[in-house]
């Protein structure tokens, strides 16, 4: 293992913590910020951060992270901005997808691994004020390494405005690495939140990578990064301008269900959360993604 790819993997961890304690205190200036009708009743919310570990088959430290989750906000009925950096040998059914998957060579004489990455999902309180899911991540093998992420929008009452600021604003973060991502991104989001047995999109979409590996490093990180720095420009104004709206039951009822379609997606279909259980992590991380209550009709 060269310096170098120590140093690119230190550069990336450092990056997915510094995104993560950003959005933390964005979050939770917009809990003190808020003067609507819960304000009264509760407090501002705050997260709670827990250590996560993962541990190896043979029990050796395999690496580990942060969970931080805020619980019935004002603003936020469920938020969860998790940070990890995990290593060790692949499984052997982890090592067949991986390498059905990416096509990675000496998988089975070499398998190990290093990942790193962010991962964030919100559920509000106001079911006008739209959930979000944002994630950006690395992973190393010694034969190769990928960066990937994205964030898409999930409102269960969609305001058209509102997904275009979102889209546009990821759109001006992309468009510096070439006038072509946002529109790829986008169709590969379209894709990949896509829930067949519903026939339908999880939400209005956003953007998506993943397997991003041009041979430049550095090109990579920063496109990367950029997926990050997007998302609270993108997302911050939409709570701002949501979060006082007045809603009914019915309002919520209609949250509930939509969220019941979030859980089945990420139950059934998402990659990190079948990489995540699959490798060992922790599961109450993994799963930090599932509202807090949702609804099937």
């Amino acid at each position: 293992m060269t310096e170098e790819l120590v140093t690119e993997r230190e550069r990336a961890s450092a990056w997915f913590k510094e995104l993560r304690d950003q959005i933390v205190a964005a979050f939770e200036g917009l809990e003190d910020s808020h003067t609507g009708p819960l304000a009264d009743r509760l407090p501002a919310g705050r997260f709670e951060v827990t250590p996560t570990k993962r541990t190896a088959e043979d029990g050796s430290d395999a690496g580990g992270g942060l969970m931080s989750v805020m619980r019935g906000g004002r603003v936020f009925e469920k938020v969860g901005v998790n940070i990890s950096t995990v290593y060790g040998t692949l499984g052997e059914r982890a090592q067949h997808a991986m390498a059905a998957r990416k096509g990675i060579p000496g998988m089975k004489e070499d398998p190990r691994f290093w990942a790193s990455g962010i991962s964030l999902v919100a559920h509000m309180q106001n079911p006008h004020a739209p959930a979000v899911h944002m994630n950006t991540r690395m992973f190393w093998t010694p034969h190769a390494w990928w960066f990937g992420g994205g964030s898409d929008l999930n409102p269960c009452i969609e305001y058209d405005e509102d997904t275009a600021h979102f889209h546009d604003t990821q759109k001006a973060h992309l468009d510096p690495h070439g006038a072509d991502w946002y529109l790829k991104l986008k169709a590969w989001a379209d894709e990949y939140f896509y829930v067949p047995h519903r026939n339908r999109a999880r939400g209005v979409g956003g953007i998506f990578m993943d397997d991003q590996c041009s041979g430049d490093w550095e090109a990579d990180f920063k496109l990367t990064q950029d997926i990050g720095r997007a998302f609270l420009p993108a997302y911050l104004p939409l709570v701002e301008k949501r979060r006082d709206t007045d809603w009914s039951d019915a309002d919520k009822d209609t949250q509930l269900v939509h969220r019941g379609l979030y859980a089945e997606y990420n139950l059934v279909y998402d990659r990190g959360t079948k990489f995540g259980l699959e490798t060992g992590h922790d599961a109450n991380a993994v799963l930090m993604s599932l509202p807090p209550l949702a609804k099937w009709v």
